[in-house]
């Protein structure tokens, strides 16, 4: 008796809402072309903090994504969620129809860090304001890291597996692999990933005891990670969701296959510990490529997690060639979040998103803002690159000290 085919987790729907664009296409043409949408921080109550610069989405309005019962019990970043999972849904061809049917089949995980504080400030301003009698129910949970998935889950009747991820930037990546993992123990389709609104003036003031935080006031040199020019990382909101489901079942029902998720490992090295990442991140590297059954030189493009911290950066870049040796010094290495900041768990998510759409497109997109490196990489800068990729090595590190590296590979590539 044969054994049963193994079943692998695809990529079939990207929803995305940057700094940079609210759609998938309006993201990856700025992002191809290296547009950078950093700017001064313009978010009311946030002028007179050291934060000068960030990665604001300036063109999203939730009212026309989102039903206004959904509204007035959500913070920002679910709002981001909510809307990127409808345009993943839609990119999957998987509609309220498709899934109402069989409702325990379809679960979400999502992954945050910095939570609906936003909401949470709102509400805390009208206790202290007015008092207790004008702070609504809601504030027991908008804030809660776990909102996303449980409003898009209730929002779209979802009763699979259901999970958040609550750790800091590498976080979004462990989502996405944690959704491909219950796809192959079973589960049809996981709604995957994160999104982040970190620019409210308590999100803010939380962050300003982080060292790596960037207080530049030029946007154009406040996030130049891999130069000597290189000053700490600069926040921004926004995110992406994905539609993850069994290949071979989505290719029966016609749906694309845009990528599968071969591989993935995690580590914990410390907090801000950045030259003991080295050895952590490495071994993630090499814990992804064992599982995806790839040698190093299969790697055809790394998205850097490029913190902008010189001794964070000088750890990423040996930990790269460690783990892929000879090939991790020619092998082309992109950090396209340059552009539009680093928005905490979704920031790997997005990174994710950039690689499906490269390999898809045959681009790698540019690092903007970044030309004068000082580290041993190919890292591609000033414009996109032609090229072929197959296979997309993603990485996150948090400033708690997790560690994850996650592989992709192209749906044509993958297609056996």
């Amino acid at each position: 008796m044969s054994e049963p085919h193994p079943r692998r987790a695809a990529v079939t729907g990207i929803g995305v809402v940057a700094p940079n664009g609210t759609s998938t296409e309006s993201f990856w043409k700025s992002t191809q072309e290296g547009i950078s949408v950093l700017d001064r921080v313009t978010r009311e109550g946030c002028e007179h903090l050291p934060l000068r610069v960030a990665g604001e989405v300036r063109d999203f309005e939730p009212t026309a994504a989102i039903e206004e019962r959904y509204l007035v019990q959500t913070d920002r970043f679910t709002h981001f969620a909510m809307a990127a999972a409808d345009l993943a849904l839609d990119d999957a061809r998987l509609g309220q129809a498709d899934t109402g049917e069989a409702p325990f089949s379809v679960g979400v995980v999502t992954a945050a860090g910095s939570g609906g504080g936003e909401f949470g400030q709102r509400e805390l301003q009208q206790l202290w304001g007015k008092g207790s009698r004008f702070v609504g129910p809601y504030q027991s949970i908008a804030w809660f890291y776990a909102a996303s998935t449980g409003q898009i889950s209730i929002r779209r009747g979802f009763k699979g597996p259901c999970s958040v991820v609550a750790a800091d930037e590498a976080g979004g990546l462990d989502a996405l692999a944690h959704a491909a993992r219950a796809v192959r123990r079973g589960t049809d389709v996981i709604v995957a990933g994160a999104t982040e609104a970190p620019l409210a003036p308590y999100s803010v003031v939380c962050q300003l005891g982080y060292p790596e935080l960037s207080t530049g006031d030029d946007p154009a040199r406040a996030y130049r990670p891999f130069t000597e020019g290189a000053c700490g990382f600069v926040p921004a909101e926004g995110g992406a969701m994905f539609v993850v489901e069994e290949a071979a079942s989505a290719r029966e029902r016609g749906a694309r296959v845009r990528a599968t998720l071969v591989g993935h490992a995690a580590t914990f090295t410390g907090a801000s510990r950045w030259k003991e990442s080295r050895e952590g991140l490495a071994q993630a590297i090499r814990g992804a490529l064992d599982e995806a059954g790839l040698a190093p030189e299969e790697i055809d493009v790394v998205f850097a997690d490029a913190l902008g911290v010189p001794e964070a950066d000088r750890a990423e870049a040996l930990a790269i060639t460690d783990a892929l040796g000879a090939h991790g010094r020619r092998v082309p290495v992109t950090a396209p979040k340059t552009g539009i900041g680093r928005s905490f768990c979704a920031a790997p998510v997005l990174d994710a998103a950039a690689a499906v759409l490269a390999m898809e497109h045959g681009l790698i997109p540019p690092t903007p803002n970044v030309f004068d490196i000082c580290h041993d990489l190919d890292l591609v800068t000033v414009r996109a690159r032609a090229a072929e990729p197959r296979t997309a090595l993603v990485l996150g590190r948090g400033l708690m000290g997790s560690n994850s590296a996650l592989v992709l590979r192209h749906g044509a590539a993958d297609a056996s």
